[in-house]
């Protein structure tokens, strides 16, 4: 991968495997990333500093429309948003994932960490509880760990759609 962009899983799980084999610590998370914002920002740079490599699964359009996030969602296209965060310093390599979960990356990849935003709790064990980080028990199987990162109070896509839609 000469140069940071979306790719495939199988790349994807390729490059982790590399990374590994060079004894590198490999991050993993999710989510929509629909309008960045100084939330996810934060979220990503933590979860950048919790290893070496950064790897963010991006769901899909189709992804997005099923985990009913209102009806104009997602705004931008799922390889805009894919783009606009391998742009950035702390992002190593995305993948668009078409799956309602993470799940299936999780265990593809087999990252060391997992890291997700404040509204997950790393403890929680419960797969029907919210808060639930799905793929956080499997990470245990290979001896990574999870990890929840504060929300940046006030700022969530929701909210930042909304004050656009009242200007």
């Amino acid at each position: 991968m000469a140069e940071k962009a979306a790719y495939t899983l199988d790349t994807v799980a390729q490059q982790v495997r590399s990374w590994k084999a060079q004894g590198l610590k490999v991050v993993f998370t999710n989510g929509v990333f629909d309008v960045l914002h100084v939330g996810h920002v934060e979220v990503l740079e933590v979860a950048a500093s919790h290893g070496q490599k950064l790897v963010v699964g991006v769901n899909s359009d189709a992804s997005v429309r099923r985990l009913r996030k209102g009806p104009d969602r997602p705004i931008h296209e799922e390889g805009n948003r894919a783009r606009v965060l391998a742009a950035l310093r702390s992002v190593d390599a995305v993948v668009v994932f078409e799956d309602d979960t993470p799940l299936a990356l999780v265990n593809s990849l087999q990252p060391d960490v997992l890291v997700k935003g404040g509204d997950y709790d790393a403890a929680c064990t419960d797969e029907n509880d919210p808060r639930y980080m799905v793929g956080s028990a499997e990470l245990k199987a290979w001896g990574g760990h999870a990890v929840a990162v504060p929300l940046v109070p006030g700022q969530s896509t929701t909210a930042t759609i909304k004050k656009i839609r009242t200007s």
